[in-house]
């Protein structure tokens, strides 16, 4: 969504007091601030009718896969278009491969309440949200849902501060598996954490078992103990320059990615015609390796064999969604941009493996076996993309990779 950074609701100094969180001062001073910081925090939980119960119950074991509306309909969505989606998502083979939420981001909603509550917009969803939900789950899929932590979200619709309760019992009401939750507009003095903990909280008590995913437009290590998964990043754009900030960007906090928690840098834009099938493929390899959520942005209904055939290719997949749950990083290169990333899978004796080529011209790149923890000896080699086994290799593997093009390799020595 919009990146209204001026909105994103960072502690002023008197909000910082207000929770308790001097630095100055006698332990006498500091402990009635304390006690107040408990009852304000108490307080909030209590007027937003759920229990303090702010924390990821681990309901995404890895990483979800799905389709969000965003990057290709922005606010061009209605009833009709998600049908025919999610029927896309089972006839093109997407949802064999993996993919299950179908997601509608911003403007499903009206701009004002109706009795406190969340409108689906009369003209674009007639029928309400529930019965779109149904339409979904007979089809084996789930419906994901867009709200923000303001009171207006980044285009202007309701938002649901202060309504945290009501609408995480409406969202479990129709039939909602997931949530993503934005960052526009944030209240006057209100506190980003205590915004995403109080919502967190309201959907673990709402009856319902509904994925949490927080966009915040980058990492803050708070996200890990409350979401689902979170966005790393700002948002994507359709061109190569910004695939490869936001590769580079995510790769920083590998550390806090494991099972149930997920870094996030944001959809995939495969198919939306800004890049090549190349380029596409290289940021599907990238998001494998990385252990993100695989969500698409593209017209299902129209794509491509090529878009098709990348989103759908279930080894790649299946890197991604090790249940390991490890995040791949650059372990070595070949020269300058000409990079290696590796993975740790579930299996101790194999590795996933990414030769990535983010230069102008064609070159050869080599993963050696004893970087990537595989000692010097001989290992087994398979393409992922031919599905194919290469053969034997003693030490080193080298392949020449195109301009902006990757491999996708599982390397064993068992």
């Amino acid at each position: 969504m919009k990146n209204n950074f001026h909105h994103q609701g960072t502690k002023t100094p008197r909000t910082a007091n207000f929770y308790g969180l001097k630095t100055k001062g006698s332990l006498g001073a500091l402990v009635p601030c304390w006690l107040n910081s408990l009852f304000v925090l108490a307080f909030c939980f209590f007027i937003s009718g759920c229990s303090p119960d702010p924390v990821n119950k681990n309901l995404a074991p890895t990483p979800p896969m799905g389709w969000n509306s965003w990057n290709k309909f922005a606010c061009g969505i209605n009833e009709k278009l998600v049908h025919e989606i999610a029927d896309a998502m089972v006839t093109s083979g997407m949802k064999d491969a993996g993919y299950q939420y179908v997601t509608l981001d911003d403007c499903w909603q009206l701009p004002v309440r109706e009795s406190g509550h969340l409108v689906p917009n009369p003209e674009t969803f007639p029928n309400g949200i529930k019965p779109l939900a149904d339409y979904l789950h007979e089809k084996g899929l789930k419906l994901g849902i867009y709200s923000d932590r303001g009171k207006k979200t980044c285009e202007n619709k309701a938002g649901s501060y202060d309504h945290e309760y009501t609408d995480a019992k409406d969202f479990a009401s129709w039939g909602v598996d997931y949530v993503k939750y934005d960052n526009c507009n944030a209240a006057f003095l209100s506190n980003q954490v205590e915004d995403y903990k109080r919502m967190r909280a309201c959907l673990n008590n709402c009856g319902r078992p509904i994925v949490f995913s927080i966009c915040c437009w980058g990492f803050v290590d708070w996200m890990p103990a409350v979401g689902d998964l979170w966005r790393t990043t700002g948002d994507i754009k359709d061109n190569w320059a910004r695939t490869v900030e936001l590769i580079d960007t995510n790769e920083q906090y590998a550390s806090y990615c494991s099972t149930s928690h997920w870094n996030d840098p944001d959809m995939l834009e495969i198919g939306n015609g800004g890049m090549t099938d190349v380029e596409y493929r290289s940021q599907f390899n990238m998001w494998a390796i990385m252990a993100a959520p695989l969500i698409a942005g593209n017209d299902l209904r129209t794509m491509t064999k090529a878009t098709q055939a990348i989103l759908t290719n279930k080894e790649v997949i299946a890197v991604d969604q090790d249940t390991l749950g490890q995040q791949g990083t650059m372990v070595e290169s070949s020269g300058l941009n000409l990079l290696v990333y590796a993975k740790s899978l579930s299996s101790p004796h194999e590795k996933a493996v990414v030769l990535f080529n983010r230069t102008d011209n064609g070159s050869p790149i080599t993963v050696h076996f004893k970087v990537i923890g595989l000692g010097d000896g001989k290992a087994k080699v398979r393409d992922l993309w031919t599905h194919k086994d290469l053969g034997e290799f003693r030490g080193e593997y080298k392949v020449y990779v195109p301009s902006h093009g990757s491999t996708m390799l599982k390397i064993s020595n068992s």
